[in-house]
């Protein structure tokens, strides 16, 4: 198979034998992405154009906070907050509040459902708080890694190697390949790859979820003299496979 820009990253994430090679890719991203902002480019007009209408979720406000850049941070919000409170004068001035039956108002309000925001400010403010410039960068490429991914399995004997070696994936990841895998491959190939695939996540959910056992056990006075095998850094790994991400990772700062 030929080489190009998005196997190389997608390969060297497989060869990172971690619990999960999107999460791999995901991390790099976003690092990639604050670097980026926070490094010459927010004095650029058309990122800070980007940035002004999109904002950033929570995960990645903190990472910027985190970095270090300030006065970069201060750009980017001095801007951005300007658009935000234009954009909101609009709504309050334009808000008209619905009306409320009785019954309505004798219900306990319930804020767990999914249903879609009944205000104008409740959807306004949903788009706005779901709106993440980091977020966003990952997700213009990720398509193209599942494709790629999809490409490399069928056509490259080292990758089918690699996937054949790896540990599965964390479970959003998973669910993602399996959405993937339905437009991507005809019967044949599904009914190749699914066995494999699902083999290969229950062995890895299972082998860390006895790591994350055997931490509790070992725990015991009774255990302390046994091996803690692969146990030590279970409870991070296992939060992965469950969510995604790295929840061990030192924080990512600016170099000094």
């Amino acid at each position: 198979m030929n080489k190009n820009i998005a196997t190389f990253p997608l390969t060297e994430a497989f060869r990172a034998g971690g619990e999960c090679p999107f999460c791999n890719l995901e991390r790099s991203a976003e690092q990639h992405a604050i670097s980026f902002i926070l490094g010459s480019a927010y004095m650029e007009d058309d990122i800070r154009a980007a940035t002004d209408a999109t904002g950033f979720c929570r995960h990645h406000y903190k990472m910027m906070y985190d970095y270090g850049n300030r006065l970069g941070s201060a750009w980017i919000l001095s801007t951005h907050m300007k658009k935000l409170n234009e954009e909101l004068t609009k709504e309050l001035r334009d808000f008209t509040p619905g009306k409320t039956s009785m019954l309505s108002r004798m219900k306990k309000t319930d804020m767990s459902s999914d249903d879609a925001p009944q205000t104008s400010i409740g959807s306004w403010v949903k788009k706005k708080t779901d709106s993440c410039y980091v977020c966003s960068h990952f997700k213009e490429i990720y398509g193209r890694y599942l494709d790629v991914f999809f490409d490399m399995l069928k056509k490259d004997s080292e990758f089918q190697e690699l996937f054949k070696q790896s540990k599965g994936f964390c479970l959003p990841h998973f669910g993602d390949l399996m959405e993937a895998a339905e437009k991507r491959l005809n019967d044949a190939q599904k009914k190749e790859l699914y066995p494999q695939i699902f083999a290969m996540m229950q062995e890895n959910m299972e082998r860390v979820q006895k790591d994350v056992a055997w931490f509790v056990e070992k725990n015991d006075y009774r255990n302390k003299d046994k091996d803690w095998g692969q146990s030590r850094d279970s409870i991070q790994r296992a939060m992965q496979k469950c969510a995604g991400g790295y929840p061990a990772d030192p924080v990512f700062k600016l170099d000094p």
